[in-house]
């Protein structure tokens, strides 16, 4: 829908770190041994029956004495011992196990001002922790950072991007002028195409149209270069990809290569993968060649329609919204919530919620972009997320314990913390086993709310998109204002073949444990509750289970891919691109 107008102890408040491995040390463990002196020359009175006897010499009476003392004191010294170690044990819990940093943990370096111990020895009350983040959710909405913020951040991306687009092209293009030599490869150097064996292909494609894809004027050579038309931005296993591929029968819409590309949140800053380090940066540059496919076919269309010389077509035409033009867009399902590289970078700053967010970039290069939103009811969205992101030994045991492990440390954060800093911590996101925070939309709708107007913004519920495919993308066609579907595309998109994506091991697991899906509603429902009211749409509680898409019948349509040791995610080849893409 459209909006309406509209991870324990005490943490220090600017940063804290989690750790994994733990050591500690009893204090006065080490005590010395007392070891009791019997007088084994002493012969003990063999019965305890009076007689009359004569006295022992005094010289006897004294060692008995020395003796009983020596018995006294080695027993009054193993109570008093006993009572030591009893008091360690019994205070034990209450202390807290010490945890320090693990020298084997492969993450990149975060500054460190506080520790916290083990979410095993937190204590989880709901009822408090629910109350807490409703009182919590009631914040201040973040300072926008002023443009000039922006453009200094990067300032190689806005030396590349001009401060307008052309004014008759429905997607953000403009011509950029090209200074290099026309016997070279282009796309040679671009780090997407050495990581993607599908994009190679492409590459190799527009390598040979190239020179008829340039404009000559005053000397110079200038292409057409296009960013984006429209972003879907989330979340993870909320349906992206298939809603991505369906849209891509449209016919002004099939030219784009690929879905997830992480630029936004990642590889513009380096990171591919967070755990493996800082690596090349990804410019802007190798980002804008996904976009030249489409960019071509928006060209060859312009063209086509103008009767104007070529080297001034694009400078005198009129609006060609009737024509069918190429519309570019991309579907990196990180976009919405990740902001993870900003404390990598930036962790020196004394700040405790991050100053920039990727939704700052996008709207200062192109205010105007869509925005496509694809949300799923939380818990099942985590239980999906467990079960797609984790590797082996997977169980609904496992799965309750790690919730109850991000629960705790969730709770043990907003103790000190803002909510905002919570959801947006990196330390906290590292430390918790299922990504709990990726389910509270509400906190990063409200975000992207502070830069894009509602109307600009398309919400969508996976359970809608299931139940009601063709409605769905109806909705989503009319916000993008593209033309209407002919009936028989109209059955390609909704009626084309579907497959289980969720892996058969991962099937026979069945649903989580009843328990876990209580403490998760219980969690989340503050979230859906604000999240219904912002949108005025209570269909956002998802209180009616029997609507809930489960892992057992979520099945959608998906294209061939391969898994890219590059990508957190898929990284998507096409066995019939030429098809697809390079038909004229």
């Amino acid at each position: 829908m459209l909006l309406p107008g509209c991870k324990c102890c005490a943490v220090d408040t600017m940063d804290h770190k989690y750790c994994f491995q733990s050591s500690f040390e009893v204090e006065g463990s080490k005590k010395r041994t007392m070891v009791p002196k019997f007088d084994l020359n002493h012969n003990p009175v063999t019965s305890l029956a009076i007689k009359w006897i004569s006295l022992p010499p005094l010289s006897n009476l004294r060692a008995t004495t020395t003796t009983k003392l020596k018995v006294v004191s080695f027993l009054f010294g193993l109570t008093l011992s006993f009572f030591i170690v009893a008091s360690y044990i019994l205070t034990w819990d209450r202390n807290g196990l010490q945890f320090t940093q693990s020298p084997l943990q492969r993450r990149p370096s975060v500054v460190i001002t506080s520790a916290l111990p083990s979410s095993k020895n937190i204590s989880l009350d709901m009822k408090s922790l629910v109350m807490n983040i409703v009182f919590k959710l009631e914040y201040t909405p973040r300072r926008v950072p002023d443009e000039r913020e922006v453009i200094d951040s990067d300032p190689h991306l806005f030396s590349a991007i001009p401060q307008q687009f052309l004014p008759h092209i429905k997607n953000p293009c403009w011509l950029a002028e090209f200074s290099g030599e026309l016997d070279t490869d282009p796309y040679e150097r671009n780090l997407f195409k050495l990581r993607s064996k599908s994009f190679k292909t492409v590459c190799d494609y527009l390598r040979t149209h190239f020179q008829g894809h340039l404009y000559h004027r005053d000397g110079k050579l200038y292409r057409l270069r296009c960013f984006p038309y429209f972003y879907i931005i989330g979340q993870p296993k909320c349906g992206t990809t298939d809603l991505y591929h369906r849209l891509l029968l449209h016919g002004e819409i099939k030219y784009n290569i690929m879905k997830e590309p992480h630029w936004w949140t990642r590889k513009r800053f380096g990171y591919i993968r967070f755990k493996d380090g800082l690596k090349e940066r990804f410019p802007v540059e190798d980002y804008l060649d996904l976009f030249d496919m489409a960019a071509h076919r928006i060209q060859e269309h312009v063209l086509a329609n103008s009767s104007e010389h070529s080297e001034v077509k694009f400078i005198t035409a009129q609006p060609f919204h009737h024509v069918t033009l190429g519309l570019t867009g991309e579907a990196s399902a990180s976009t919405m919530w990740d902001n993870q590289a900003w404390r990598y970078l930036h962790g020196d700053k004394d700040e405790a919620e991050p100053l920039l967010l990727a939704q700052d970039f996008i709207h200062t290069v192109q205010p105007n972009a869509k925005i496509i939103i694809m949300l799923r009811e939380p818990v099942e969205r985590l239980y999906s997320d467990y079960l797609y992101f984790k590797v082996a030994n997977k169980s609904m045991e496992d799965f309750h314990q790690k919730v109850m492990e991000s629960v705790q440390l969730f709770q043990s954060c907003l103790l000190n913390s803002t909510l905002r800093y919570c959801v947006y911590d990196t330390s906290l996101s590292n430390a918790m086993p299922v990504r709990l925070n990726l389910g509270m939309y509400i906190v990063f709708l409200l975000d992207w709310l502070t830069v894009f107007q509602s109307d600009q913004i398309l919400v969508l519920r996976l359970e809608d998109y299931a139940a009601n495919l063709g409605a769905t993308i109806k909705k989503v066609f009319d916000f993008l204002n593209v033309g209407p579907l002919s009936k028989q595309a109209v059955a390609a998109v909704t009626k084309r073949p579907m497959s289980n994506t969720r892996r058969a091991a991962d099937r026979r697991l069945g649903p989580m444990l009843n328990a876990t899906r209580s403490l998760l509603r219980e969690f989340q429902q503050p979230f859906n509750a604000k999240l219904a009211d912002l949108l005025d749409n209570e269909a956002f509680l998802w209180k009616d289970a029997s609507q809930l898409v489960s892992h057992s019948h979520y099945r959608f349509h998906v294209i061939a891919y391969i898994i890219s040791p590059y990508e957190d995610e898929e990284s998507y080849s096409y066995p019939q691109c030429n098809d697809l893409y390079f038909q004229r």
